[in-house]
């Protein structure tokens, strides 16, 4: 261990992980730790008896709920925008290569008090409950603008500069009311909260644009993929890919503390009485607590089923967005349901989450609209946790840490943190022009 590397990556999690193999791929010497004895950091994968540990306090879970090890259940569950750029990521390290993906079977948007499917092009947008006769044809118009629009191509922009105007401008063109700009911005474009409405429109249509790419991608019903055995298969590739460049994994590392010099830079990781130098470390926030900050609480229920989500049109797996106005809040809530058709429950069996930044300290009643349309559950486990992000400058220390997990159940926001950490950490863009067929092999329909 008394080696000196150019990058020390510090906890296991999604995030590390995928810049370590980044890393690793650019011919960077890394060494990866971790002070627990397995993958995944927060956003690891438990079996029944860990579920049961972790939230019962006891490792004993009843029989009836099946064998222990068909369980995978992903504490951070999030679904792969098919064409997003986790997937450019992942084709651009080939750790595709390791991995299975299945496509996910529905994307739906709570509205008025009842589960809809989300419509993505203009012909669904024709056919939507959502909407009445009217507001279809203008929907329409307005699904056409985005499909044909090319960012290069001038004639496509209709006059309008998206750089300049506003979401609200654009929508107000095509007199859109506010339950449809509700689905349009949460549901299809993934906005989090309503100020996408005053920022430039070109970011939501390049989001619509994605949602509708991804959809047609698969031809099934969502644009979302998810890995075979769950996300705990992530870290645990990109281990693999890493140990192909010549990185090196160490798990169970007590205490992993950063050394300063005298400049107050990185310059080494202490644990065990054996210190590692480096030039760099990038870590989670739980390695460098005095370097950031906390920002919120995410609220997140966890359901055991023998059932889909009702009015899900029968989904093994599925996302519901539930707006923010839907329920008189400030953040929108997330359904996320995956089941044994993607192997993370024995057959029959379903895993559903419920998650959205906590406004109170009740995460009981303030997930009650989301757990209210599970139906019956067979268990019902109920956590907080909070959120946490740097306040250090990297330039001056050395340090590059990750933002914690937020309570959506799509990858796209976590992405964007990883491009912009590889981006500090090596000065330059990481180019995700890749073939995205180079994905496909592994999909099974």
């Amino acid at each position: 261990m008394d080696e000196e590397y150019d990058v020390i990556v510090l906890g296991t999690g999604l995030k590390e992980c995928i810049l370590s193999g980044l890393l690793s791929v650019d011919g960077l010497k890394v060494l990866h730790m971790d002070r627990n004895d397995y993958y995944g950091g927060e956003s690891t994968s438990l079996n029944l008896v860990q579920l049961w540990k972790r939230f019962r306090g006891s490792d004993k879970p009843p029989a009836h709920l099946g064998s222990s090890r068909d369980y995978n259940v992903d504490m951070i569950p999030k679904f792969i925008m098919a064409n997003g750029n986790l997937v450019r990521t992942l084709i651009h390290t080939d750790v595709t290569k390791y991995l299975s993906f299945k496509a996910v079977d529905g994307s739906y948007v709570f509205n008025k008090g009842k589960i809809h499917k989300v419509p993505a092009t203009d012909m669904e947008a024709l056919k939507s409950p959502l909407m009445g006769l009217f507001e279809k044809r203008r929907a329409r118009k307005f699904f056409i603008y985005v499909q044909d629009y090319d960012e290069n191509d001038p004639k496509t922009h209709e006059g309008l500069d998206l750089t300049r105007i506003t979401t609200k401008e654009l929508i107000s063109k095509y007199g859109l009311d506010d339950n449809t700009i509700d689905f349009i911005g949460h549901s299809l474009s993934l906005h989090r909260d309503d100020r996408y409405l005053n920022e430039p429109a070109l970011d939501t249509v390049k989001r619509m644009k994605l949602y509708a790419e991804s959809l047609a991608r698969f031809q099934g019903g969502s644009p979302y993929i998810y890995p075979l055995y769950g996300l705990g298969e992530l870290p645990q590739a990109f281990a693999r890919l890493s140990a192909v460049y010549g990185g090196t994994y160490m798990l169970n590392k007590p205490e992993c503390k950063v050394e300063f010099d005298m400049e107050g830079k990185a310059c080494g990781v202490t644990s065990e009485g054996e210190t590692a130098r480096c030039k760099k470390v990038v870590c989670d926030p739980s390695y460098l607590p005095n370097k950031v900050r906390k920002v919120g609480k995410v609220a997140r229920a966890i359901a055991i089923m023998s059932h889909p989500i009702p009015n899900t049109d029968d989904s093994h797996s599925a996302q519901v967005i539930l707006p923010q106005k839907q329920l008189g809040r400030k953040s929108d809530m997330y359904l996320f349901c995956c089941s044994y058709s993607h192997n993370v429950a024995p057959k029959g069996k379903f895993i559903a989450f419920v998650s959205t930044d906590a406004e109170t300290d009740r995460p009981d009643l303030e997930l009650k609209p989301g757990i209210d349309l599970l139906g019956p559950v067979d268990e019902l486990f109920f956590e907080t946790y909070d959120r946490y992000e740097p306040v250090n400058e990297p330039s001056l220390d050395n340090c590059f840490i990750s933002t914690s997990y937020d309570a959506t159940t799509h990858f796209e926001s976590t992405v964007t943190d990883v491009l912009s950490m590889y981006t500090m950490i090596t000065g330059k863009n990481l180019d995700l022009s890749v073939d995205l067929s180079a994905a496909s092999a592994a999909e099974e329909y």
